[in-house]
């Protein structure tokens, strides 16, 4: 055989055998029952939660990305392989670290446990999609070249850390904790229907998407999830902060937005004020900045406002990082509270920038910890 005729052929070979594991990357998974059906009264009583504390980050009709990159909560590959825990559990206890909080009442949100599996429930059946079923094996993979394949294909959107950018933190350690690896191979191979997030399955081989779900899970090593000691919510006759002292004299940006520098002075200052952490109450829990009174996006003014005084200065906070507050100081504004701002740079921006927050007993920032030895 000639040079030439050998190098046609080693590159024929190669050639399928490219085109070949690319050919099996996408599996065949077996169907699952459904879940159960809701009653009437059940499903109305979840659509009223999901519009009540859904719609502001993933959008009334379960599109997401209104807010801080929420995600779509009705691409079918999502509902096929993740009903019910990778839903139920997000729901339950937010992703830490990022403005998901939880919603369940024993982390101190609104829901019952039964309210938050008929809401993942109503959401399965808003989907329209057919339960695959899912291994609880590991996937096994290169862990080194899933980093370089996720490097080349991923991190523009999700982050070079899996951080996020425009799309979710894949790099989250309460969301790789709660989800198995099939899961996560399976949004890898499937993508995301009507969103920006496709399916990998014809650009990626089988054993590369097993590299990257390797790699992904290999950042979930040594989180462990912590137990917050609920604390006793304030009661109106602490909401003022230094009610003996002076106003602060911010100068609003927008007429609207106040720096976590100035705010800071202030509070260092002792100005009088209310600081209205506006984010689900389970979050409030974690970390606040002191003296905030937890008062969810959700809450139904009314019956509430008696509390809250007309004549002092209220900034507000959130992790969206305004979306939130913005919703419930525009309320305000029009119900006559016109001593009224917004933090600009959210509760994570204040963070960053070193500023002291309450963290739940048990609870240490690294930092803080590593200090400790």
């Amino acid at each position: 055989m000639s040079k030439l005729l050998k190098l046609v052929a080693i590159a024929l070979v190669f050639t399928y055998l490219t085109l070949s594991s690319f050919a099996i990357a996408k599996k065949t998974y077996e169907k699952q029952e459904p879940p159960r059906e809701l009653t009437l009264e059940q499903a109305a009583t979840a659509a009223a939660n999901y519009q009540k504390y859904c719609v502001l980050c993933h959008g009334e009709n379960r599109e997401g990305h209104k807010n801080d990159h929420a995600p779509s909560l009705r691409a079918k590959s999502l509902f096929e392989s993740g009903v019910p825990h990778s839903i139920l559990r997000p729901i339950s206890y937010g992703r830490e670290g990022t403005a998901m909080g939880g919603y369940l009442d024993e982390m101190g949100g609104p829901m019952t446990l039964d309210e938050v599996w008929d809401l993942t429930y109503w959401l399965f059946w808003q989907s329209g999609a057919e339960r695959v079923k899912l291994s609880e094996n590991p996937v096994d993979g290169d862990i080194v070249r899933g980093e370089q394949v996720y490097q080349d294909n991923c991190a523009s959107c999700h982050g070079i850390n899996g951080e996020g950018v425009n799309a979710p933190a894949l790099g989250n350690q309460s969301a790789l904790a709660h989800n198995k690896d099939e899961f996560i191979r399976y949004a890898i191979e499937n993508g995301r229907q009507d969103t920006p997030m496709l399916a990998f399955d014809d650009k990626l081989s089988a054993a590369d998407i097993d590299n990257v779900t390797a790699f992904l899970r290999s950042k979930a090593s040594g989180w462990k999830a912590e137990k917050v000691v609920l604390r006793a919510l304030p009661t109106p006759d602490q909401y003022i902060l230094n009610p003996d002292n002076d106003d602060p004299d911010f100068n609003l940006d927008q007429g609207m937005y106040v720096s976590s520098k100035d705010l800071y002075q202030a509070l260092l200052d002792k100005k009088k004020m209310v600081l209205l952490d506006t984010r689900v109450a389970s979050v409030w829990q974690r970390a606040h900045i002191e003296g905030a009174i937890p008062f969810p996006y959700y809450t139904e003014l009314e019956g509430h406002l008696k509390d809250l005084p007309k004549d002092v200065q209220i900034v507000g906070y959130c992790s969206c990082p305004r979306a939130a507050t913005e919703y419930v100081i525009k309320q305000l504004r029009e119900l006559g509270y016109k001593k009224t701002a917004v933090l600009y740079e959210g509760i994570f921006g204040w963070m960053n920038f070193g500023y002291p927050v309450m963290r739940a007993e048990g609870i240490v920032d690294d930092k803080e910890e590593a200090s400790l030895h």
